[in-house]
């Protein structure tokens, strides 16, 4: 009961060996009422609330006091297992867990007040959240023992009407061979590390791209002039409790982001992919990133070359977004995920993103064409809704039912992006459309490329051809440019499309970046064709 609990909880502050700062002297009156009030509970007197929620009426209310520092900080949930892995959450970490898990049963599960789940787990700590985000949401929670078979699961979905059921990947064939003969069932959710057609993966949901909690300190390095700052320094974390950490650096000096990485208790960690090529040029190993799990990169993309780095030097992975000001985040790679470096990910809840031609119609996996989100018949709440006084250029970007992000891509066969380059940055060479990521990848495997950039360059026969920028590492300064040169497009053709390959390179001290690190090739082609 609503009343007994809160009766419960000033009980349980207030000692005569310690006095709460709830109850003194001057409080004798609300004392004795308050004793008085219990009385008549256990004397069966009190009439029940005409509201309660477990969630937020007792849960919630225990993460208060600890807020507010009237009962000292301690575990709701402790788990472990066989392995040796531990789970050990706060009131307030459970509240924040179970409200996510509570945002991903209503969207995009569909889930309503009053719906019905079958939720089939065996004691993992997904159990928990998913029972307190059923009772935030009013669905109803209909356990089952992991001992159930198909049978058995098909006549609780049948005699329950659910409209959603949760299980991990041992049961979820058994689901789906029964899946035909339930005219109930809308959606399936799987807790699982793998992706499985037809389900959705419950910890992609949950864990978005940050991946941040209450407990969390972050450290986002885009420059203040840029939406990612907005995004990663400001609504992301603090919706999520974390603290923003700022080091504010004139320029991005790999030692002094090593050093500070090493010397504050970070958790999370995010900047451009040149920044982190810089990082694994410096070299890491020497340094120790005690409180460091997590790190993220967007805003251009990451070479595989220097994921593979990262990941030997700190035996941390990166996990690649990609997003717009207009968008925010349109795909990610998030943990519990498969990463396959060079890609972007999936798509990111609320979004259907979709690889679409010029006209907005969807092109068949695996074939490039425009990065695209459906805006018909419903445009996703967290899309911009126009460019402000431009008409046009908003009305420029929609396709049929489609919102043009303007990048070029491809989705492979399991739901992964891949981007291939803005759409004017495509190099179109003798009829051949080239992105300049690709054979800036290829270039970065070899190892006299410390950062490379690459951009199309007016040509008398072919149009416009690739022109690599190349900065050396230094191993590789005294060698001779020609050899040089013709090394690096031998190259570049063993690793990918020979048609791919650098006609032109171009040997630089440093590439035009942004504050941020991000490698401007607007101005390396203008450059090229004289706009400069």
């Amino acid at each position: 009961m609503k009343t007994l609990f809160k009766l419960r909880i000033l009980q349980s502050v207030w000692t005569p060996q310690s006095p709460s700062r709830l109850f003194h002297k001057d409080n004798k009156r609300l004392v004795s009422q308050m004793v008085s009030h219990y009385e008549s509970i256990n004397r069966c007197e009190q009439e029940l609330p005409e509201h309660f929620n477990f969630a937020s009426d007792v849960l919630d209310k225990w993460s208060q006091l600890e807020k507010d520092g009237k009962r000292p900080a301690t575990a709701a949930f402790w788990w472990i297992n066989d392995k040796g892995d531990e789970v050990k959450w706060s009131f307030e970490e459970l509240g924040f867990l179970s409200r996510k898990a509570a945002n991903v049963l209503s969207d995009p599960c569909g889930l309503q007040r009053g719906d019905r789940v079958i939720v089939i787990l065996p004691r993992i700590p997904e159990w928990w959240i998913l029972n307190v985000a059923c009772m935030r949401t009013g669905i109803v929670f209909i356990p089952g023992t992991s001992q159930l078979r198909a049978k058995d699961i098909f006549y609780r979905l049948q005699a329950s009407k659910a409209k959603c059921i949760i299980t991990n990947d041992t049961l979820a064939p058994a689901v789906d061979s029964v899946l035909p003969d339930c005219q109930f069932l809308k959606s399936k959710l799987i807790v699982s590390e793998g992706s499985k057609d037809g389900w959705l993966n419950f910890q992609e949901l949950l864990k978005y791209w940050l991946n941040l909690t209450p407990s969390d300190i972050f450290w986002n390095t885009s420059d203040t002039g840029w939406v990612k700052s907005v995004w990663s320094s400001v609504f992301s974390p603090w919706s999520s409790g974390s603290c923003v950490f700022i080091h504010n650096l004139p320029q991005f000096e790999p030692a002094t982001v090593a050093n500070t990485l090493s010397r504050y208790p970070i958790t999370t960690f995010c900047t451009a992919s040149t920044a982190y090529c810089m990082l694994v040029q410096h070299g890491l190993t020497s340094y120790k990133f005690m409180s460091l799990r997590h790190c993220v990169t967007g805003g251009e993309p990451l070479n595989p070359e220097v994921m593979k780095q990262w990941k030997t030097q700190t035996g941390l992975d990166i996990y690649e977004g990609y997003g717009q000001t207009e968008t925010v985040t349109i795909c990610s790679n998030v943990k519990g995920m498969k990463i396959k470096p060079g890609s972007m990910g999936k798509a990111s809840a609320p979004y259907d993103v979709q690889v679409v031609d010029d006209q907005g119609d969807i092109l068949p996996r695996g074939e490039e064409g425009n990065i695209a989100i459906r805006i018909k018949p419903t445009r996703p709440f967290c899309l911009f809704s126009q460019y402000l006084d431009n008409p046009e250029k908003t009305a420029s970007t929609e396709h049929g039912n489609f919102y043009i992000t303007g990048d070029r891509g491809i989705m492979d066969e399991e739901g992964y992006f891949w981007f291939v380059g803005r759409s004017d940055d495509i190099i179109n060479s003798s009829g051949y459309r080239i992105g300049p990521f690709e054979v800036e990848s290829a270039l970065i495997q070899h190892p006299a490329v410390a950062e490379s950039a690459v951009a199309s360059s007016p040509d008398p026969i072919r149009g416009e051809v690739v022109k690599a920028f190349v900065v050396l590492a230094p191993a590789f300064l005294s060698h001779d440019p020609e050899k040089l040169a013709l090394e690096l497009q031998e190259h570049v053709k063993k690793v990918t499309a020979p048609y791919k390959y650098p006609r032109k390179v171009e040997f630089v001290q440093e590439l035009p970046k942004t504050v941020a690190g991000k490698i401007q090739r607007k101005v390396l082609r203008n450059k090229e064709w004289g706009r400069a």
